[in-house]
């Protein structure tokens, strides 16, 4: 499987990068957190290290740590506008369940 990327959220990313001047990519990984289990994380990529496993989409790498993919492998990152919010949202096959929030989740 892999982690692929909605038209908004490669767009968004895109924008931002070029931005910065940077065009490494996006590291997508989880962190264990909340009352589920694990929490996403995004965030740039500066570097790539020896055990990432990178995927391209629509223009953009994604960098992941190996340890994370078991549990968002197949995932697909999207970026929604509500209102005045706005934020990347996660389609992950894997989940099991989710906190009442939305913050967190379990495998």
């Amino acid at each position: 499987m892999a982690i692929s990327l909605t038209d908004a959220a490669a767009e968004r990313v895109r924008t931002y990068l070029d931005k910065r001047g940077q065009h490494l990519g996006l590291r997508l990984g989880v962190t264990k957190t909340g009352c589920s289990g694990y929490s996403y994380v995004i965030n740039y990529a500066e570097a790539i290290g020896e055990d990432d496993v990178v995927f391209e989409d629509k223009g953009v790498k994604v960098v992941i740590d190996p340890e994370a993919l078991s549990l968002i492998d197949g995932t697909e990152v999207d970026f929604v506008k509500n209102g005045l919010n706005e934020a990347f949202s996660f389609r992950n096959p894997n989940i099991k369940g989710e906190c009442g929030c939305g913050e967190s989740f379990n495998v």
